[in-house]
């Protein structure tokens, strides 16, 4: 039986290169060919509802979203997620980051998931290096909107590597 995939669009669509995890995942919906076991959705800045997606119970997870690693505009990243454990924080670290989850970020998510015991031990984070993601507007740069063709790719073989069980990204 193929693994259940979440693959989630993260970003926020009013600063610009933020929005590219959300631009990619409204590509994917209107290619509309991913494998039957894969789910998309698109969570904006809203990281709480990739939460209770996960809760659904997935194999593997991809995140799409905007990075900052000092590359130059429009490089793509293909990350295996390492997210800590917050189990392991003090009782004040612990509440100060559970005090408000409405604006959550993806690592927030990822490591409220792990807390809750429903992060895929696959997690992979496919970013884009931004070059205005603090900038207010709508539409994505030039170098960052050409990477997100090339993100349907990176997605496609990501999807490979993780039925086969080589996740070696």
């Amino acid at each position: 039986m193929p693994n259940r995939v979440l693959i989630a669009g993260m970003g926020n669509v009013l600063r610009r290169d933020d929005g590219f995890g959300v631009h990619v995942a409204k590509q994917l919906a209107t290619a509309n060919n991913l494998p039957m076991n894969v789910k998309l959705i698109e969570v904006g800045i809203g990281g709480i509802h990739l939460v209770h997606e996960l809760m659904s119970g997935y194999d593997a997870l991809i995140v799409l979203d905007a990075v900052e690693r000092g590359t130059r505009p429009g490089t793509l990243h293909t990350l295996k997620a390492t997210v800590p454990d917050l189990n392991t924080w003090d009782e004040n670290r612990r509440r100060d980051f559970l005090a408000d989850m409405h604006y959550t970020t993806p690592s927030r998510a990822m490591i409220l998931a792990k807390a809750l015991g429903v992060l895929p031990r696959q997690t992979f984070i496919i970013g884009c290096q931004s070059a205005d993601a603090d900038e207010l507007g709508i539409g994505l740069s030039e170098p960052v909107e050409r990477a997100a063709q090339a993100t349907l790719g990176e997605i496609e073989k990501v999807i490979r590597e993780i039925q086969s069980g080589e996740t070696a990204t």
